[in-house]
Formats: structure tokens, sequence, C-alpha cells
């Protein structure tokens, strides 16, 4: 579903309406920061380290052909054996036109993020379309452990 690569960092959907770029120079900060700041997962987050976030990963979004960004999503990775899906997202507006699924096909299908051993992601809804890429609850959840630092943007905001 990831046809119409045009370069290895562009894809145009089949209809022709929409493209996916990983070019983070492309990126609206706003609508991404906008987004973000207002998810279930990071309420509150500051623009800067959404920034950050950008340029620490491999960043796709998701463009009306004349229009704006519309999704977006992130990739932590070594590029060699794991990498985590994070931030992923279609606004409101543009929801229902399968471009969540298009978007995960050009991820998981991105040169850069082959052969990888594991990935990992969280998500409180979305457990229908991970699941058609491959993505499956933790086997062995006992194994896995987290430090969680949920009030950590009020004290970035804060200081």
């Amino acid at each position: 579903m990831a046809s119409g690569v045009d370069t290895q960092n562009e894809w145009l959907h089949p209809g022709g309406q929409y493209v996916i770029s990983a070019d983070p120079a492309r990126m609206d900060l706003d609508v991404v920061h906008g987004v973000l700041s207002q998810s279930y997962w990071s309420p509150g987050i500051p623009r800067e380290v959404v920034r950050r976030a950008i340029a620490g990963s491999v960043a796709f979004g998701v463009y009306a052909t004349g229009g704006g960004q519309v999704g977006f999503a992130r990739v932590v990775t070594d590029r060699a054996t794991f990498a985590y899906l994070a931030d992923a997202f279609i606004v409101e507006a543009e929801r229902g036109r399968g471009l969540g699924k298009w978007l995960m096909s050009v991820i998981v299908e991105h040169p850069d993020l082959q052969d990888l051993r594991r990935w990992l992601l969280a998500t409180r809804d979305a457990h229908g379309l991970y699941a058609q890429f491959g993505f499956t609850p933790l086997r062995a959840p006992e194994r896995f452990m987290e430090r969680h630092d949920p009030d950590v943007y009020a004290r970035i905001s804060a200081s």
C-alpha cells in the first residue's frame, strides 16, 4: 500500500490527494506540537521537546497535497536492531480516510527500518490498526520495565 514512492523520503497517496514525507524540514511544528500537547499521551509537552524529539527520530509527516500537515508519526531507532513507534496521529478532520493505515505501511516499509529485531509501541485505542502490521501484546510483559515521569512537562514548563 506504500506504493507511489517518489524518492526514499516521499510517498504519494494512490489517490494523489496526500503525500507522506520523511523530511524533518517539512514538518509543521505548530501542527505537531498543537496535537501532541493536547493528546492523552503527552499533555502539555513543550514545543522545544517536540522539536528535539523530531530531530532525534525518523519522522513522518502526512500532508494534503493542496494544504498543510494532517498527520505525523516518528520512530525512535538505532536503525539496526530496535524501533519504538511514537506520537502517531491523523488530525480529527482527516480521520476515516485510511491515512493511518497508509502511514503505517510507509513506516514499516521504510528502507532504514528493515530487519529490526524488535518494534514497540504503546496505544490506548488503536490496537486493531497496529495488529494489521504485526504488532501483538507483549509476549513476556514481566520482562519489561519502565521509568515513567508523568509530570515532567509541567516541571519543564514551570522552570
